[in-house]
């Protein structure tokens, strides 16, 4: 085995005579050049190591995790869902998405008018609303049995917590790529940019799925493959086509 740093050698030892009746060793040491050392690690590495492509990127809100926004907010406030976006005001969420405020921020000005609110009581509802699309956990447990790498790839605040502690979403996918971690939200072509210089691999190397036809238009602009999500059904049709393997083990 190859390490890191350590330049190997290679002995070579001979035998020659002195006198007809001696015999000495010779031994000749050879130490490698700095840069073969380094391909031989490399290619040791590559071989141990070797990642498994295409790398899965995935939404989450209303493509993994039913979004409670449209539904259970504006329930929650007592309005239907125009009224709601009519008073709040209108770029506080994004603010929040992008870890530009923080949630007691957002509770001071969520409103246009500034109105008092039971943040806790939101945060509950939200809690409550979260779970998993029909089909999507499965889907996922059978990508997760065949060793794909996959990463969450989501506009969503630091509430993306409460999602992991209700849904363990973490058992299937990382969550890497959140936009409160890198003050950016799709469909801003820099963040999908981000996201390929952090997983240091081609474009063509990934698979976006998300349920915003504007967010995978801005994916393909970038190279990246992408999937409209409408349901898992569709979803795993799709990801097949593209030579993804999601036959799973009945055992696990």
């Amino acid at each position: 085995m190859v390490l890191l740093g350590i330049v190997p050698s290679i002995s070579i030892c001979c035998l020659f005579q002195t006198r007809p009746t001696t015999t000495r060793h010779l031994c000749l040491k050879f130490r490698l050049k700095p840069s073969l050392s380094r391909s031989i690690t490399s290619m040791a590495l590559t071989n141990s190591t070797k990642r498994k492509l295409p790398i899965l990127l995935f939404d989450i809100m209303d493509t993994l995790v039913r979004d409670p926004f449209y539904q259970d907010v504006p329930a929650f406030f007592g309005m239907s869902l125009k009224q709601l976006i009519d008073c709040k005001h209108p770029t506080a969420w994004v603010e929040f998405e992008k870890g530009f405020i923080d949630e007691m921020e957002l509770a001071r000005k969520f409103f246009k008018d500034g109105r008092d609110f039971d943040l806790e009581g939101l945060k509950n509802c939200m809690r409550n609303g979260y779970w998993y699309i029909d089909g999507i956990e499965q889907l996922l447990l059978a990508l997760k049995q065949n060793n794909y790498e996959m990463h969450a790839f989501t506009n969503y605040p630091v509430w993306y917590q409460l999602i992991e502690e209700k849904l363990k979403l973490s058992k299937y996918l990382s969550w890497t790529f959140c936009s409160c971690t890198y003050g950016k939200r799709k469909p801003d072509t820099e963040f999908f940019t981000e996201v390929l210089r952090h997983l240091k691999v081609d474009p063509a190397d990934c698979i976006f799925v998300d349920d915003r036809q504007k967010n995978v238009e801005a994916s393909i602009e970038v190279g990246i493959k992408g999937v409209h999500f409408k349901n898992a059904n569709l979803l795993q049709e799709e990801l097949s086509l593209m030579g993804i393997d999601i036959s799973a083990d009945e055992d696990q």
